[in-house]
């Protein structure tokens, strides 16, 4: 691999923010620290990235992420162990992903010694911003769109990389009440599903807004076919335990690849908990909430690692899932926060030192 980290310009605040933010109370996402790696893909090819303060980006109107959409994202975390050493968690799988979202956008690939080197250089000198209260992390924005201008319908001939950080506190606080879907499909197959595309979540809001004024917080998705097969909680991949079985489902073109998804069924695996990767039906989950096999649901994902799910609706009916002492999502969560925070052993090999 080509090493790139002699060659990144970077340029320092003269002006830092952080005295001005209480790291006791992050709400997710709303604060953001000094710096940002920004890199063009321009003449056919990716230029060596820079870090600079954090500002906004100028843009022309005619710039083709307004008009088609040319965007695609990643989300990750660093941490801090009581040592000061910093931490990602599988940071290499993250890059494999965004180049696979950029392949389904006709996105350029991004060299992986840009992002990983970039990515590493951007935390050694952000790292003051990385809160160590219990919960929170430094929340990290890896994302791509079509800098390029004209209103013709095709792909860009520029792009920007950029990384942007933000030290945040948990994503969800406490247990979420899920509807599950019946009219409307966050993907299809032979679709961008898969892909961690803007335009995804985008179309994710109106269903959950509709769910929302129902006295839910998130909505469970559902096949675009016959809406007869469970797929993703929100913007996380869904986890079902029926019985002692944990079940998610396969992957697919509708279906994300998610990192903490696959991360969790090695763990439960390695735990001699039983896990299934199959299709789940809705009439499954319901008949096992009504006989009281369905022990416990939760979405996983980078930014709340593992949500409980306390209860759920479907057809005007709710359901509500039991109250356990001891649940996998508790262990799975504790075990996983606990190889990315370096406070437990790692056999899998994800940490990765900054």
């Amino acid at each position: 691999m080509s090493t790139i980290i002699n060659d990144i310009e970077i340029i320092k605040t003269t002006s830092s923010k952080i005295n001005e933010v209480d790291f006791d109370d992050l709400k997710f996402g709303s604060v953001f620290s000094d710096h940002m790696l920004v890199c063009d893909y321009k003449d056919g090819k990716w230029h060596t990235p820079k870090i600079m303060p954090y500002a906004p980006v100028t843009l022309d109107p005619s710039a083709k992420i307004f008009h088609y959409g040319q965007s695609i994202f990643e989300g990750m975390k660093a941490y801090k162990d009581v040592d000061e050493n910093v931490w990602l968690f599988r940071p290499e799988d993250n890059c494999k992903r965004l180049n696979i979202s950029a392949e389904r956008m006709a996105i350029p690939e991004l060299p992986e010694a840009y992002f990983m080197e970039g990515l590493v250089a951007l935390l050694k000198l952000d790292k003051n911003w990385i809160p160590t209260t219990k919960g929170s992390s430094l929340y990290i924005r890896p994302f791509i769109f079509a800098s390029g201008q004209g209103f013709h319908a095709s792909p860009a001939d520029e792009y920007k990389f950029i990384i942007c950080t933000a030290p945040s506190g948990s994503y969800f606080s406490g247990e979420v009440k899920v509807l599950i879907e019946e009219k409307y499909s966050r993907s299809a197959d032979g679709g961008v599903g898969f892909a961690k595309a803007g335009g995804n979540y985008a179309g994710q809001f109106y269903p959950t807004q509709l769910a929302k004024a129902k006295g839910y917080q998130q909505v469970i998705w559902t096949d675009d076919h016959k809406h007869e097969y469970i797929e993703e909680a929100g913007a996380m991949n869904i986890f079902v335990r029926i019985g002692d079985t944990l079940i998610t489902g396969p992957t697919s073109d509708r279906i994300l690849d998610g990192i903490t998804r696959k991360s969790i069924i090695q763990l439960a695996e390695s735990e001699n908990i039983k896990v299934e990767v199959r299709k789940l039906t809705v009439t499954e989950v319901v008949e096992a909430a009504k006989n009281g096999t369905l022990k416990e649901m939760f979405g996983a994902g980078t930014a709340a690692v593992i949500s409980p799910i306390s209860g759920f609706g479907y057809k005007g009916e709710d359901y509500e899932l039991p109250k356990l002492e001891s649940t996998y999502a508790d262990y799975l969560k504790t075990r996983i926060t606990d190889i990315q925070t370096n406070k437990g052993e790692d056999p899998f090999g994800w940490r990765y030192k900054v």
